[in-house]
């Protein structure tokens, strides 16, 4: 399995057989990342149109399989939502004995029930843009602490590749709420199942140029 991120909360998944886009109609000015033949997920259920042919499209929670990847959707609180109401969806997408979790804008107060779901997570991209729109720094570590994955991805701070209508966190600022120093910053990142060892600690990577 191989992960890119393109701002936002906007990543591609790439493995043999299949290529899966997270909210891929970016706005603020960016190209869409969605291609004729992929599986597309939106972690939120916004209206919007999605011209290309695509493979399969999943924007609510479910069990879902896809060529030889599966993909778990997990019903959450968005970020300014209320208490019972889940508008958006987590995603746990497992490839080659490889668990990822997507976050997206959900609320940072998790249940016991979506922590059970989720169960064991090798890797976990999580937004840390914070100012009224998505998770700031302190609650990704909330949620990075609850979880325990080996590696965290941070996504949705404010870098040149998007146009934010509310000025996020840059990423120095939401590391430092993280209370996480990089581990290194890649372009894309191979990730293997045998990378994972109990005991290991956690390790943030930042995708970038």
């Amino acid at each position: 399995m191989e992960i890119q991120y393109y701002g936002a909360n906007s990543i591609r998944i790439t493995t043999k057989k299949a290529n899966i886009i997270i909210d891929g109609l970016m706005g603020g000015g960016a190209k869409s990342l969605i291609k004729n033949g992929d599986t597309v997920l939106f972690t939120d259920k916004a209206d919007r149109k999605v011209e290309n042919e695509v493979r399969l499209l999943i924007d609510k929670p479910g069990e879902y399989e896809i060529a030889d990847t599966a993909i778990l959707g997990i019903p959450a609180r968005s970020y300014k939502g209320e208490a019972k109401t889940f508008d958006n969806t987590i995603y746990k997408i497992e490839n080659e004995e490889v668990k990822l979790a997507i976050i997206g804008n959900i609320h940072p107060e998790l249940s016991d029930t979506q922590l059970e779901l989720l169960g064991e997570v090798d890797v976990i991209v999580i937004p840390v843009g914070n100012h009224e729109i998505t998770l700031s720094g302190s609650d990704a570590l909330s949620i990075v602490k609850n979880i325990e994955p080996f590696v965290v991805i941070p996504t949705h701070y404010d870098d040149a590749k998007v146009k934010y209508e509310t000025p996020q966190a840059t990423l120095a600022e939401a590391l430092k709420e993280l209370a996480m120093e990089p581990a290194e910053t890649v372009p894309k990142l191979k990730l293997k199942s045998a990378n994972f060892n109990e005991g290991d600690t956690v390790k943030l990577i930042v995708l970038g140029d």
